[in-house]
């Protein structure tokens, strides 16, 4: 095999796990009085070990090596804390180290809990006479989920684009007493409470 061939292919074969951790994690800043924070939001359902290793200039750090953080599963936790020269913006680049096999090494810190995109797009409508809406919603509120619910009785319009999806149906939407839920753009109307909503969300 060609060298430069052999040399693309190796360099794409390791690219995947790169482009995975910026799918797991996402690094946001903040900003404070000679401070940058950098914080690490893992998107994911599962704890991660996350090293971080920034370079750059008008800033200090430790200078200990980097050390594996555990960020669990849909949370915010600090990876990095820079000391910003007086007068000076601070120019750096970081590299991520992201693991789910769990070490015991890992440091353990506080962490702020995050909301997250489920497996599929979640929208719930509520019907004029849902009886089991409000407790479904309250448990996604408690939950790490983003999702979207819109009320029939607030945009009524809503109503009129679902009812075609009834129309050779034997359940009418006017008589449908529990959500509509929109996984992926499949409609639901048999999920009454948040246990059926996670078995339908993991399959």
């Amino acid at each position: 095999m060609n060298k430069a061939i052999l040399f693309t292919l190796l360099y794409f074969l390791s690219m995947p796990s790169f482009f995975s951790q910026n799918k797991q994690i996402e690094i946001v800043e903040e900003e404070k009085p000679s401070r940058l924070f950098l914080y690490g939001l893992n998107k994911t359902e599962k704890d991660l070990d996350v090293t971080i290793t920034v370079k750059g200039s008008n800033f200090r750090q430790s200078k200990s090596a980097p050390r594996p953080v555990r960020i669990p599963a849909a949370s915010k936790v600090l990876l990095a804390n820079l000391i910003v020269e007086r007068g000076k913006i601070a120019h750096y680049t970081y590299t991520l180290d992201v693991n789910d096999s769990l070490s015991r090494r890992a440091m353990r810190r506080s962490f702020e809990p995050i909301k997250i995109e489920p497996k599929k797009k979640v929208i719930i409508y509520i019907t004029e006479s849902c009886t089991s809406c409000d407790t479904l919603v309250s448990s996604l509120n408690k939950s790490h989920y983003l999702y979207t619910v819109h009320r029939f009785s607030e945009k009524p319009e809503l109503k009129e684009q679902l009812a075609p999806a009834f129309a050779n149906s034997t359940v009418k939407i006017d008589s449908v007493t529990t959500p509509i839920i929109s996984l992926d753009g499949t409609l639901h109307v048999k999920i009454e409470d948040y246990d059926q909503l996670l078995e339908e969300l993991n399959k």
